[in-house]
């Protein structure tokens, strides 16, 4: 069987085939801030194709050793531009600029919150917490909403 190879070389069809790695990670900064806070853990997919409006964990293009949670915004010549949610926050393409593919490490795919702390572990927050724990980051047109818009777009508004 031949397989599909994308403009890199890669296989197209590799995460229909489940040969994707599963990891987590988690936020440190406030660069992603709505949609991410510091604390968060991210379920992420290690090699999986990448499409704008994900949010992605990639190294630093200045310290390679530095891994850094940024949204992927749109292709360019040279690699991926890629923003903070975090308007505030300028360690984003508007800082190094483009960032290599190879550079991309992981797709992320899920964020979980962490509870709340002991002191505010009321029913009321625990129950506002179990609605917003786990939320999918997908932004393609595939996991749009009703509305039209990527479910990470509607995380942002909340």
């Amino acid at each position: 069987m031949q397989e599909q190879l994308d403009e890199r070389g890669q296989e197209v069809d590799r995460e229909r085939r489940g040969l994707l790695r599963i990891g987590l990670a988690e936020v440190y900064n406030p660069s992603m801030v709505p949609t991410l806070n510091p604390g968060d853990q991210l379920v992420v997919r290690y090699g999986a194709v990448v499409r704008p409006g994900d949010v992605v964990v990639m190294r630093h293009p200045f310290r390679q050793d530095l891994l850094i949670v940024k949204r992927a915004v749109e292709r360019r010549e040279g690699g991926w531009w890629v923003t903070g949610d975090n308007p505030l926050v300028e360690n984003d393409s508007r800082e190094f600029g483009t960032v290599p593919d190879e550079f991309v490490v992981a797709r992320a795919w899920v964020r979980l919150r962490r509870p709340p702390e002991a002191g505010q572990r009321s029913p009321v927050a625990l129950l506002s917490w179990a609605a917003s724990a786990v939320r999918p980051l997908r932004s393609s047109a595939r996991s749009a909403g009703s509305s039209g818009r990527p479910l990470s777009r509607r995380l942002r508004a909340r």
